[in-house]
């Protein structure tokens, strides 16, 4: 129980960090905003998402608490530079936290919104399932995203 306790506070945000996520809701990229408008729609078979959330020194796009799902929206700028290697090295610290990242590129969540709404909706039933106590091994992995997931 004592290592969870741990565990959380490394992954609480520094200030300045919660000052960038705000910040960051405001100025939504359209790929982002498209997606956004979907995850957003709460109902009792809809797992919450919460959109550029804090998370230890990272923001992330959308974050499902419940499942521990981190959904990534990579447009170009993910390509340029040291951006691929910056973006593996958080990747590898929100997984060592237990998080699950999913990264989508910003034109599937232009061309088919809903589609890849529909995705993340199901991966994260599906990890929400996973971590309940009650368990049982489906048939086989989740249908396949846009995007390849």
């Amino acid at each position: 129980m004592r290592s969870m306790v741990v565990g959380a506070n490394r992954m609480r945000a520094p200030q300045k960090t919660v000052a960038q996520a705000r910040m960051l809701r405001r100025k939504l990229s359209a790929p982002e905003a498209m997606l956004w408008t979907r995850l957003r729609a709460r109902s009792e078979d809809r797992p919450v998402f919460r959109r550029q959330h804090p998370i230890g020194l990272y923001v992330l796009d959308f974050y499902c608490i419940k499942a521990q799902l981190a959904v990534e929206i990579d447009g170009r700028v993910h390509e340029a530079e040291d951006r691929p290697e910056r973006d593996a090295r958080r990747d590898s610290w929100l997984v060592a936290q237990g998080v699950e990242v999913l990264r989508i590129p910003a034109r599937d969540a232009l061309v088919a919104p809903d589609a890849v709404a529909d995705g993340v909706f199901r991966l994260a039933l599906d990890r929400i399932d996973r971590r309940s106590p009650h368990h049982r091994p489906s048939a086989g992995p989740p249908p396949p995203m846009l995007g390849g997931g």
